[in-house]
């Protein structure tokens, strides 16, 4: 079976622009030449409808193409809507002002803070939102202010914490890529079971890693201020 453009787009429920799109995007191959006209497939098809199936799922063009190239299993989408969709409620999401307001810090500051990397927003949004739990993350912050440590060191601190915690967590992504989400994709099975047993793995180890990371920072913060106070010299 074999379409020209017009109808693969009746077909596929799409206009003839988007299957154009789809092709400068690399996520439909190109179609077969007879003449003046181009063929499509059965293949493209399956392709285009398989597009639209993970776009329903909110999942952004270059999760899609992952998808489509074998990078990603279709045992992943669970595990993939979990990590790429909106991680707060719309109730719990603020704008830049609403969390200025509510937190009494004012808008430049908590712009530094986000290019500091100590503010991440939630989401992709064309707009930033920040996560109610953001405010009281900013209130810690102001109690070390009022405690008399200066923005510009503790802006410092905040920088080197973040970066720090960036590489742990991208080291420990791929420790569950390789470790988790391989193992128990190659062990066999499919479907709903599998991305089911892979988002509740991911979900608890998340849990169990901020408990560990916390649990360390505290116990070396105590190591470190005995240590400074017993080797202190005036």
């Amino acid at each position: 079976m074999e379409y020209r453009i017009e109808e693969l787009a009746r077909s596929g429920g799409v206009a003839v622009d988007t299957i154009r799109f789809y092709q400068g995007k690399g996520l439909l191959p190109s179609p077969r030449r007879q003449g003046r006209f181009t063929l499509y497939g059965t293949e493209h098809l399956e392709r285009l409808r398989r597009i639209r199936q993970l776009q329903q799922r909110g999942f952004p063009l270059t999760v899609i193409r992952r998808f489509l190239d074998g990078d990603l299993e279709p045992s992943d989408e669970a595990l993939v809507a979990a990590v790429t969709g909106p991680s707060v409620a719309p109730e719990q999401r603020l704008s830049l002002d609403e969390l200025s307001q509510q937190s009494g810090v004012a808008t430049p500051l908590l712009r530094e803070l986000e290019r500091a990397g100590l503010l991440v927003p939630v989401g992709t949004d064309a707009e930033p939102a920040y996560q109610a739990s953001d405010l009281a993350a900013i209130r810690s912050g102001l109690a070390l202010l009022e405690a008399g440590i200066p923005l510009a060191d503790l802006m410092e601190l905040g920088q080197q914490h973040a970066q720090a915690a960036e590489r742990t967590a991208r080291q420990a992504v791929a420790l569950f890529d390789r470790h988790v989400r391989e193992r128990l994709q190659a062990g066999g099975g499919g479907g709903d079971a599998l991305g089911e047993a892979l988002l509740d793995q991911f979900n608890r180890l998340l849990e169990a890693a901020g408990e560990l990371v916390k649990h360390h920072f505290q116990r070396t913060l105590m190591v470190a201020a005995r240590e400074h106070i017993e080797h202190r010299r005036d």
